[in-house]
């Protein structure tokens, strides 16, 4: 179900933290019509963490009608409270969403049979289908190849993953351990640079920031992949891979992918919540060498 490239929209805010539903617009307008394949809101990107449950709904109307049917929406519904994450789920479904991303229960490390238990749990509780979203280094508990595999056979709305894991081994062993059994269950990466090993490796694409910034860059190596072009798109990995030095920039990695859509060209504010960083005047300064670098490649 889900394939391609794919971005975590960001959730653009005004300076003084609430949300800038013009820029919102114009974004979300430009990255559909770069021709990306779905759009994720309220991700880890989207800050899904520092929102009211009432500014989530809203956003999640707002989202879903701009989009249009234009492209796949997928709405996360990551929350710490169970009973949230489905009254979240029946609002993205009763606004017009695609599909739902979960992250896994964060905090306390959760052993993988409670993971299991609780997406199983969500799986029967919500209509649309299911991404799951795999990122140990912010949950505490890993999803391993064999665990995705149980749950995958245990709910069949768990339709696909995220897997947001700087090893690409890891990935490749969920589309083996997986895909023999639910051939259509779909594998997205959550490292920008990991499209081309992702799909050497059986997955279906990225899920991913720079998308953000430079959309039109992942549609090309995308169709050119698809096209059977491959020296076209390692053309455009190597940029992307450029590109990367963009998340080590500032402390808090969504303020410094705010900035790289800023040099790109949409006058945003950077504005994170909190407990997110201000940007420098040097961190800016970086972000847009680092661009400019691109241009001249």
């Amino acid at each position: 179900m889900f394939k391609g490239v794919n971005s975590p929209v960001i959730t653009i805010l005004k300076d003084d933290g609430s949300i800038d539903y013009g820029n919102m617009e114009r974004h979300i307008n430009h990255l559909i019509e770069a021709g990306l394949n779905g759009l994720l809101f309220l991700g880890s990107l989207g800050e899904f963490y520092a929102f009211s449950d009432a500014e989530k709904r809203a956003l999640i109307d707002f989202a879903v009608k701009t989009a249009a049917g234009r492209t796949q929406v997928v709405i996360g519904i990551g929350h710490t409270e169970e009973a949230e994450v489905v009254r979240l789920a029946a609002h993205a479904a009763e606004a017009g969403a695609d599909a739902l991303n979960i992250v896994s229960p964060y905090y306390f490390g959760l052993p993988a049979a409670a993971a299991a238990d609780y997406f199983e749990r969500i799986g029967k509780a919500v209509s649309l289908p299911i991404m799951l979203y795999n990122f140990p280094d912010r949950t505490g508990s890993d999803l391993s190849p064999e665990i995705v595999c149980e749950i995958a056979q245990r709910c069949p709305t768990i339709v696909g993953i995220k897997d947001t894991v700087d090893n690409i081994s890891h990935t490749r062993r969920i589309c083996q351990t997986v895909k023999p059994v639910r051939p259509g269950f779909s594998v997205l990466s959550g490292f920008d640079e990991y499209y081309i090993v992702n799909r050497i490796s059986g997955g279906d694409g990225v899920l991913c920031g720079l998308t953000n910034v430079v959309p039109e860059l992942f549609v090309r190596m995308h169709r050119s992949y698809e096209s059977g072009d491959l020296a076209a798109a390692v053309r455009c990995a190597e940029k992307i891979a450029g590109l990367m030095r963009i998340y080590a920039v500032t402390p808090l990695f969504i303020t410094g992918m705010k900035a790289a859509v800023r040099a790109a060209g949409l006058p945003i504010s950077t504005c994170t919540r909190a407990p997110g960083t201000a940007l420098t005047e040097a961190e800016e300064r970086e972000i847009r060498a680092i661009l400019a670098d691109l241009e001249e490649a």
